[in-house]
């Protein structure tokens, strides 16, 4: 169970409204995961989806890339409807199911591409000290240029905020969805 009741939607500010309906509008088509509790802070849920937007659909690296940075940061949160949710999303986008796989059991990936290492490196590295040595800096740098780095660093951030506002407000997953992550 949520620890927030379900909002109304007949019953949101204008405020809210706005936000909701921008939400419903865009890419995503819907309001589910985070977005129910950051309607209770209308301003805070414009900024956020409107980062989230650019981060998950528009951002300057590969979708499987993306989503395996998602999938790691789901996992290290242990974040059930981020993992749920991004775990689909990745295979969507041509990640293998053995690497999905991997990275919800915390076992090291059966990787094809370099570029896959460099960011399950470079993310796991953050995850694990809170820096980025040089090495891996180097190799992200190599692989997908300034702004590649800067738009995974920010796809990793959003995700983070995510994580933390699905536990939080423990969002469960859709009905009969077991949980991915132990």
């Amino acid at each position: 169970m949520p620890r927030l009741a379900p909002l109304d939607l007949n019953q949101l500010t204008p405020e809210q409204k706005k936000v909701a309906d921008a939400i419903v509008a865009g890419p995503r088509g819907g309001l589910r995961g985070p977005f129910e509790p950051w309607l209770r802070s209308p301003h805070l849920a414009d900024r956020a989806q409107k980062l989230g937007e650019y981060c998950r659909f528009n951002n300057s690296l590969p979708r499987d890339l993306s989503e395996l940075a998602i999938c790691l940061v789901g996992r290290h949160f242990k974040a059930q409807y981020e993992f749920y949710a991004h775990a689909r999303l990745a295979k969507e986008a041509g990640l293998s199911e053995a690497i999905v796989e991997a990275v919800r059991t915390r076992q090291t990936p059966p990787f094809t591409r370099d570029v896959e290492k460099v960011v399950y490196d470079f993310v796991s590295e953050y995850l694990a000290t809170n820096r980025v040595a040089q090495p891996n800096y180097k190799r992200a740098v190599d692989a997908f240029g300034e702004q590649g780095v800067v738009d995974l660093v920010g796809v990793c951030g959003y995700y983070m905020l995510v994580s933390m506002t699905l536990n939080v407000f423990e969002m469960p997953l859709p009905p009969g969805e077991p949980e991915p992550l132990a």
